[in-house]
């Protein structure tokens, strides 16, 4: 191209960026990096899982020193990445008095001092699945090779962060788990422990969603809303996903919508699409549907011959 058909092109192009549509962050400076929030997530599952990811060689004699150094880092890097994306809220509402670096420092205060927890939690996770998947070898195998595991346990970091109001951070963590995995869970999502995702490709939590104790899914399960509006901000902050009690299992490619309850110890068949609360310890399923046999052609003219 010639350099006036490239000058031409770059003016068309350059007009667009003014029109305030919103996908322009020209001059926009404190906007989270996305690469930067996926590092800080491979270091806070470093600290979840010492060792797991390869980035650190720890040992007992220096467990401790490395675990501080990445804790510190942590704290450093998550704060400005949390601080970037409260100004930039800020800016978009007009917020005039928010003290964003305190709050980006008090909500990484929050997230580190809840690692232990969220450690006690993890390990019932992987739990629940050496209890409840027969080809489960060790809870080693579990951590290094099941995505529904990292696909829980980036949840289970990312909705602190979420309680805590932090804007972005917490959606760019849950989509890079998203990527790896197939599934989908939004930080919003309050999940209790002992939590099976097996095979897991196609898995939609939506934001509201609440899942109780000991429940396991397998893949292509979804918990989503029942239908947006065009103006989707009429409903935004309501409560528009199911709730699944403790002890329920939900079988592949089973479709949930809207605010509905699936009662405790109930058991959903594959398949089945459920707009309506479910009683506890119920067994959904839909008919079995009618099979056809035919031979296949080939066949058919062997026997001709």
């Amino acid at each position: 191209m010639e350099n006036k058909d490239i000058q031409k092109l770059t003016e068309a192009i350059e007009n667009t960026y003014v029109d305030g549509s919103g996908i322009n962050f020209i001059d926009v400076f404190n906007l989270p990096l996305r690469d930067r929030v996926y590092e800080i997530l491979d270091l806070l599952i470093e600290v979840i899982f010492p060792g797991y990811t390869g980035m650190q060689i720890i040992s007992r004699d220096n467990v401790g020193e490395v675990i501080g150094r990445l804790v510190n880092r942590i704290d450093s890097e998550l704060s400005e990445q949390s601080e970037r994306a409260l100004r930039h809220q800020c800016r978009l509402e007009k917020c005039p008095d928010c003290d964003c670096h305190l709050k980006a420092k008090e909500a990484t205060r929050y997230l580190i001092e809840r690692i232990p927890k969220i450690r006690q939690f993890i390990k019932t996770d992987i739990g629940a699945a050496f209890d409840g998947d027969p080809a489960a070898h060790s809870f080693d195998e579990i951590v290094l090779s099941y995505p529904g595991l990292f696909a829980i346990a980036t949840n289970r970091i990312a909705h602190e962060l979420y309680l805590q109001d932090i804007p972005l951070i917490p959606r760019i963590m849950s989509e890079k788990a998203h990527q790896k995995t197939g599934i989908d869970i939004h930080p919003g999502a309050k999940i209790g422990e002992r939590f099976f995702i097996d095979h897991g490709t196609g898995v939609v939590i939506g934001e509201t969603s609440i899942i109780g104790k000991n429940v396991r899914f397998y893949q292509g399960v979804s918990l989503i809303a029942m239908s947006i509006p065009k103006d989707a901000r009429k409903i935004t902050g309501r409560k528009r996903h199911p709730t699944i009690e403790d002890d329920v299992t939900i079988y592949a490619e089973a479709t949930i919508l809207g605010d509905i309850t699936i009662g405790k110890g109930s058991v959903i068949g594959g398949n089945v699409w459920i707009k309506n609360s479910v009683p506890p310890d119920m067994v959904v399923s839909t008919a079995n549907p009618e099979l056809v046999y035919k031979e296949r052609r080939i066949k058919k003219e062997k026997k001709q011959k």
